[in-house]
């Protein structure tokens, strides 16, 4: 982090006392500017994330992220251009961005070269000027290099991953990082453009809307467009060779699904038919959680044998295609209300991503004439094979550490609590409360507390408060299993 110096007295000629009168007086308007604030003070290197304290940064948000990106599957090679437009929340005279590996070749603020330096994974950017309060300001990032694959720190594989011909991104918790400089963390969601450059006959996807597609110099770049405000471990770049399909749901949301074509054509028919219900899942979704977030979605399915699992990244769900099936496919589509839409606060509120979106898997096997979830959630409270041992590990709203943010606690045990809701203040005012969620906090964060509190001041009536009160005291934050079911 950089900060301003102030250089050290030194003795120096006899001053005449007009002359150290006047020093005197500099000095201390020098000081009084000082201490009233109105000079500026770096941004803070993180947001104090309780589990991932470095990651995102302090002192602006990112409104919009322009990226251009160009990749060579051959030599893992990529060269980067990323066009960040900000506000300053504090007066700066200097912001980090979190990037991991590559080099920087060059930093500009407004056009004028900014000073930077690098520190593990954080960027600090020097501007020339320093940057008022309330400033609109773009910084523009040019960098290269191999991206990496991050380990994350529950041993999955993150970041950059690479394949013969083939690539693809993915961020969560902290992977974004390996392929563009940003703020990286949930609470500071932006708009992006992602221009992506290929060899000719590859295809470059991305979140949103492909808006131009032009070929030149046996090189191909795809531009997609997301309008809506995205966290950044959502953002995806895929590479490679896809059959690529459109449709439209009922109520005319756009659908884009790509499948990797290095799977046999018997895999790929299959994973086409799976795929073919995205419309009528989405139609399934708004009715009962309100109306789709985003301006398309889709999904886009990888051959890869090392990505182990799926992901909700916006617009179009990620999956390996061992996950390629209609669970998962109604999990992840779920996330776009559950996670992408209404993002969290901190990667505490975990459980309110996953177990709505489980909760979502159960509430659709329901609505189509499989086990009620309320048969599930007694199957799993009532296990006597030990199979479900762990859901209750720890409370879904405490999780004791980073390695436990996806373990079943926060899946299984979240969603039982979205069904505890459910009994507590009944089917009406429970699909009431999921649609009034999701619009009151469309295309922002929220936390555990806006969630209680939210359901509290909704539930109808005081008996209804009271009772949630003891399911949160004893499923959501109590240890061990709850006595009753």
């Amino acid at each position: 982090m950089i900060y301003r110096a102030t250089a050290p007295l030194t003795k120096g000629p006899r001053r005449t006392p007009l002359a150290l009168l006047c020093a005197t007086a500099l000095a201390t308007a020098l000081t009084a500017c000082t201490s009233s604030g109105v000079g500026g003070t770096p941004g803070a290197a993180g947001v104090r994330d309780p589990y991932f304290p470095k990651l995102g940064n302090g002192g602006y948000d990112v409104a919009h992220y322009g990226l251009k990106i160009g990749y060579d599957p051959e030599s893992r090679h990529l060269t980067g251009t990323a066009d960040i437009t900000a506000r300053a929340t504090k007066t700066l005279s200097a912001f980090n961005l979190d990037l991991k590996g590559l080099d920087v070749e060059s930093v500009t603020v407004e056009g004028k070269e900014a000073r930077f330096q690098r520190a593990g994974s954080e960027l600090t950017v020097r501007p020339r000027d320093d940057l008022d309060r309330g400033e609109t300001f773009r910084a523009t990032v040019r960098y290269s290099g191999t991206p990496q694959t991050i380990t994350d720190v529950d041993g999955a594989k993150e970041g950059w991953l690479t394949g013969e011909e083939s690539a693809l991104a993915t961020g969560q918790p902290a992977g974004s990082m390996a392929w563009f400089p940003g703020n990286h963390h949930p609470v500071d969601k932006a708009s992006y453009d992602i221009e992506v450059t290929v060899p000719k006959g590859l295809k470059a996807i991305s979140n949103g809307e492909l808006t131009k597609e032009t070929t030149a110099n046996g090189r191909t770049t795809f531009a997609w467009h997301s309008a809506e405000p995205m966290a950044s471990y959502l953002a995806t770049v895929v590479v490679g060779t896809y059959d690529t399909r459109t449709a439209m749901t009922e109520s005319g949301i756009p659908v884009f699904t790509a499948i990797d074509r290095t799977l046999p054509a018997a895999k790929r028919k299959k994973v086409q038919k799976v795929l073919a219900d995205i419309p009528d899942i989405v139609d399934w979704a708004e009715y009962n959680f309100g109306d789709y977030p985003f301006s398309s979605t889709g999904a886009v399915v990888d051959g890869r044998a090392d990505l182990g699992y799926a992901l909700e990244t916006q617009t179009k769900p990620l999956f390996p295609v061992q996950d390629a099936d209609t669970t998962t496919l109604v999990h992840e589509l779920a996330h776009q209300w559950f996670g992408d839409s209404v993002s969290p606060k901190s990667w505490q509120d975990m459980w309110l991503n996953e177990g709505l979106a489980t909760y979502a898997e159960w509430l659709y096997e329901e609505d189509n004439d499989g086990d009620t979830v309320e048969e599930t959630v007694d199957a799993i409270y009532e296990d006597e094979d030990d199979e479900y041992d762990s859901v209750w590990d720890f409370p879904p709203a405490k999780q004791p550490d980073a390695e436990s943010i996806s373990d079943d606690p926060v899946y299984y045990r979240g969603a039982m609590v979205i069904q505890k809701i459910r009994e507590t203040v009944g089917d009406e005012t429970f699909y009431e409360i999921l649609k009034g969620w999701t619009k009151k906090y469309r295309h922002a964060n929220a936390d555990t507390e806006d969630f209680t509190t939210y359901v509290e001041k909704h539930a109808g009536d005081d008996e209804a408060r009271e009772e949630l009160k003891r399911v949160w005291s004893d499923w959501l934050y109590g240890d061990g299993k709850p006595d009753e079911r």
